[in-house]
Order: structure tokens, then sequence, then C-alpha cells
């Protein structure tokens, strides 16, 4: 059985989201270079790809990434619970349950969102986890499906949920519409109520409450640890992911480092070329997830530019690096906030 009450709630004080396509582990090598204590998340992995799949391409990492989660996308319960048995057996630090995604793709094979419409549902997929585990099982979600905007619907599916043994609830702080918008919609119209998350934690005191959704800087970050556990990023530590290098600090106060742009992007020519060593793994599909490290310096497009360039893939990463450090791109330093 699952043994919350020995987890700290601050394993999730900072944590980067799951991201289809992005949160590889290649990326998650990268993020826990700039955050040594930050919570990184795969991408959503079905029930499906795990039963019928191939399983290491799947679940394969590196020590480096812990602590590290597992994102789960099914609505069977014995699936989820194979699932999350093999998560646990390779290593995973905890198993996560995707009620929050909405793309037609994911409620066509019923679950992501569309599951909170079925919170006895998801009590039942919780509990055959929770019962096969040792590490906990926690809920990605959001607010509300549709334009529901009631406080009730939410509040009645943690309720719920919570009694069959899930923590942790991590909440996209916007509704979920399932019909007439995409994706990237979906991330962008429903309206942002941090409210919600906020009514969530005083009327569930016990519980571990993180909120997610439009969350850029530290200062807001900062601001919503008020109300919350935790906080989770996610296009911003893609885009910006900079940012994670002062989470230790800031928020867990470890002390301050040397970490530079110039060692990070060093570190992970080291691990381009490890990869390429040990799986035959080209640089430039590794490359394209720190292509925002120097986001927001004067120079940065060129820097990028080179990087994602295809024409040098036959290069070894080394020579690429030795072009980058050439050119004559002026970084400038940024200005340090929280």
């Amino acid at each position: 059985m699952s043994s919350y009450k020995e987890v700290s709630a601050e394993r999730w004080r900072l944590s980067v989201a799951p991201m289809m396509d992005w949160t590889d582990r290649h990326c998650r090598y990268f993020h826990r270079l700039l955050s040594k204590r930050a919570l990184l998340y795969t991408e959503m992995v079905t029930t499906g790809a795990l039963l019928h799949g191939d399983v290491p391409r799947h679940l394969q990492y590196s020590a480096q990434e812990h602590p590290l989660a597992l994102q789960l996308g099914g609505s069977e319960p014995a699936d989820l619970a194979h699932s999350a048995r093999l998560g646990a057996s390779w290593g995973y630090d905890e198993i996560n349950l995707n009620c929050g995604c909405p793309s037609e793709r994911v409620q066509r094979g019923a679950f992501g969102a569309c599951l909170m419409n079925e919170p006895s549902l998801v009590a039942d997929c919780v509990k055959a986890m929770v019962d096969v585990v040792d590490v906990p099982v926690t809920v990605k979600h959001r607010i509300g499906i549709d334009k529901d905007e009631s406080y009730s619907f939410v509040r009645d599916f943690v309720g719920t949920v919570a009694e069959a043994g899930c923590n942790t609830f991590i909440v996209h702080a916007r509704n979920a519409w399932l019909q007439g918008l995409s994706p990237k919609e979906n991330r962008e119209i429903p309206p942002l109520r941090y409210e919600i998350i906020a009514m969530l934690k005083a009327d569930f005191p016990d519980l571990v409450v993180c909120v997610n959704g439009g969350i850029k800087t530290n200062v807001e970050i900062a601001s919503h640890l008020q109300a919350c556990d935790g906080v989770m990023i996610g296009r911003e530590a893609y885009h910006n992911p900079w940012l994670l290098s002062q989470w230790d600090t800031i928020f867990y106060g470890a002390p301050a480092d040397s970490l530079s742009r110039e060692s990070v992007e060093e570190q992970m020519v080291e691990y381009m070329e490890l990869e390429q060593a040990r799986n035959g793994q080209g640089w430039y599909g590794i490359a394209r997830h720190m292509l925002g490290l120097r986001h927001g310096l004067a120079g940065s497009r060129k820097w990028r530019q080179l990087w994602s360039d295809h024409r040098l893939k036959h290069l070894p990463a080394r020579e690429v690096l030795a072009l980058s450090r050439s050119s004559p791109f002026e970084f400038e330093a940024e200005a340090t906030q929280i």
C-alpha cells in the first residue's frame, strides 16, 4: 500500500509538468542540471503502451533524474495497476494519473480530462494502484469540465478520489473544454481561476494541493506557495529553463552555486557524447530541449539557430559547441529576480 505519510509535502514544492513530445528523458536530464531538487515528470505514457509496447523504451531514464514521477494515461483499474507496478519496479518515485488532458485522441481512449466526469472510476483506478505500489499515487486534473465553473464539481471530485488513497492533487487552474478547443487553446482560453486551488487547500488541509497553469516567474511561484503546497511549471520551464537554476536557492535554501549557462551547455555536450556512444543517439534530437537556455539574452537567436541547424547534424556535438563558442554572440548578463 502506498505510504504517503512517509513522504514530505516538500517533495511537491516545485515541479516541471509532464508535456507530450517535450519532457522525454533527454529534456529531464537537462532540467536536472538546472535544479537538483525540483520534481520531474515523464511525458504521459498510456497503459496500452506498457501492456503491448516496448517497455524499456517508455520507461528508461538516467539515474540523475530523481526525484522522478511517471505519469500514466488510462481508465482501466487493472491496466493501471499493472502499469503502476511496472513503474515502481523501474524505480520511479511517484505514479501520477492524468485526469487533465483534453485532446480528442485522449478522449477517444476514455481517459484524461473526461475522467473528471467519473470520480468513482478514478477512485477505483487510484485504489488499484495504491494497493500494488509503495510510492505515492497522485492525480493531475483540471478545476472543471467545459463551462461548468461550479466549485462543488472539483471539490467533490477531490473528496471522492482522496477517499481511495490519493493524498496529492496537482490542479491545473483552468477548466478543460472537451469540445471546440484544441489542446493548445485549452491551455490559453479557459480563464485561470487560482482562487479554486486556495479553496481546495482550505477544504482539504491534510491533502497536498499544488497549482499549475500560466505561472511564469519566481515572484508568482512565491506568491502561490502562500496559498498551496506546491507549484508546477509547464511551458515556461521549457521555453525559459534558466528559471529553474534559481529554484534550489530561493525555494529550498540550498547554497548559491557557480552554475552558468556555459557550464550547462558543456554538460549537455558530455551527455550527448555519452548517448551517442551508448545508444547511437545523435545530438540533434537532444539539443532541441536546451534551445531556451539563453532565452532573453542578446545573441540567443543565433545561438538557437546553430544548435537547431540540421545541416550540422553530421558533426560531433563538441564541434558544434566549438562553433557556438567561436561565434560572435553577445550574451548580456541577466538580472536575477525571484
